[in-house]
C-alpha cells in the first residue's frame, strides 16, 4: 500500500515526517544497529523513572532459572484495594523499549478507572528472540494472579494490553493463557497490534508509512522469530496465524488506515465478533503506526485515546472472569 503525504491527516503530518526521518533505515544492518543504539538511549533516558502523582515501585521476578524479571508497578496514591489488575506491555516492535516510557498512559489509565498496572521489562528480540518475550509476560501475568491481594487487586479483574508489539504480545498471552488454563483474562486492550509476520495483506505489502513500514516490518518480525522467520511459525509466536479465538477475553483496540498493522488488526475485530467476543473497534483515518504517541496534542490523537479509555472504564464496570 503505497502511502502519499496528502493521505496522512493534517495535524499528524509534519511530526510523523521528522519522526520518520530519525528512526527509518534503508538497510536491515542499519535498522538492527539502531534498535540496539535506542536499547542504550531508552535505559538511560527512561529507566527508573517515575510517574508524577502515582504511586511507582519495583519488583523482580524470578524466571526459575536464576535470572529475575524487572518489574515496575504503579497505583494511585493512597490505599488501594481491590481494584482491577491491567498488565501493560510495552512497545518497540519485540526489538526495543522500557515500561517506564509509556508513564502517560499510566496515568491515564488510572485516572480514568483506579487500577494497578504491572509492566514488565521484559527480554527484548535483539538479546532474546521468541519465546523469551512471552515466557517473561506470562510469568509477571501468574505473579500478579498469585500476588493480588498483596497488589490491591481483585483477582476476577486481570487485565492485559499494549501498543503496537505490546498489543501483538497481548493477544498471544491471551491465547495462552486460554490454552493453558492457569489464569482468566477479563479484559485485552492490544492497540495497532503487530500479529502477523505473513505481511499478506493490501496494508501490510509495499507500505510506505511513517514511523513503521513494511521494510521496518520484516525486519522487526526476523529479530523477533530468529530462526522460525519464513518457517512454521506457532500462533504464540504471531498471533495472526491463529485460526481460532473463541474464548478470548473482551477487547478495545484502534489503528490507523495509512499503517502496516490495518488489516490484521480488522482481521482480528472480525474473527473475535464471530466468536460472539465484545470488541470496542475504530479506524482513524490518515493516522500512521503509533500516532497517538508521536503526536498526543493532535485531535484525533485526542479523539482515539478518550475512545480507548470510555472503554477501559466501561470494562472496569462490566467485565469479570473468576479465577479457577
Amino acid at each position: 500500500m503505497k502511502v502519499t503525504r496528502k493521505m496522512v491527516n493534517k495535524h499528524l503530518r509534519f511530526r510523523g515526517m521528522l519522526i520518520d526521518k530519525l528512526v527509518t533505515k534503508s538497510t536491515e544492518e542499519a535498522f538492527i544497529q539502531s534498535m540496539h543504539n535506542s536499547k542504550k538511549q531508552m535505559d538511560k533516558r527512561f529507566k527508573g523513572k517515575d510517574v508524577e502523582g502515582l504511586d511507582c515501585s519495583e519488583e523482580w521476578i524470578s524466571r526459575g532459572d536464576g535470572s529475575s524479571i524487572r518489574v515496575r508497578i504503579y497505583k494511585a496514591l493512597g490505599p488501594v484495594s481491590a481494584v482491577p489488575g491491567v498488565l501493560w506491555i510495552h512497545g518497540g516492535g519485540y526489538a526495543q523499549g522500557v515500561p517506564e516510557m509509556s508513564g502517560d498512559m499510566y496515568k491515564r489509565l488510572i485516572d480514568t478507572s483506579e487500577c494497578v498496572i504491572v509492566a514488565p521489562d521484559y527480554r527484548l528480540s535483539i538479546d532474546s528472540p521468541y519465546p523469551a518475550a512471552l515466557d517473561d509476560c506470562y510469568k509477571v501475568l501468574l505473579w500478579i494472579k498469585n500476588q493480588a491481594k498483596e497488589l490491591g487487586i481483585r483477582d476476577d479483574q486481570l487485565m492485559v494490553g499494549g501498543e503496537s508489539a505490546g498489543g501483538g504480545l497481548t493477544v498471544a498471552l491471551a491465547l495462552l493463557a486460554r490454552d493453558k488454563g492457569e489464569v482468566n483474562l477479563a479484559f485485552q486492550l492490544p492497540l495497532y497490534p503487530m500479529l502477523d509476520d505473513r505481511m499478506l495483506s493490501e496494508s501490510a505489502r509495499d507500505n510506505n508509512a511513517y514511523v513503521w513500514n513494511s521494510d521496518t516490518n520484516r525486519w522487526g518480525w526476523k529479530l523477533y522469530l530468529g530462526k522460525l522467520f519464513g518457517r512454521n511459525v506457532p500462533i504464540y509466536a504471531a498471533a495472526g496465524r491463529a485460526a481460532d479465538y473463541s474464548g478470548l477475553p473482551p477487547a478495545i483496540t484502534f489503528v490507523g488506515d495509512i499503517e502496516p498493522f490495518r488489516d490484521e488488526t480488522i482481521r482480528y475485530v472480525e474473527r473475535l465478533r464471530a466468536a460472539g467476543i465484545p470488541v470496542d473497534f475504530k479506524i482513524f483515518k490518515g493516522a500512521y503506526h503509533g500516532f497517538d504517541i508521536i503526536n498526543p496534542k493532535a485531535d484525533i490523537s485526542k479523539a482515539a485515546r478518550n475512545f480507548l479509555m470510555d472503554s477501559f472504564k466501561y470494562a472496569t464496570r462490566h467485565y469479570f472472569a473468576k479465577q479457577n
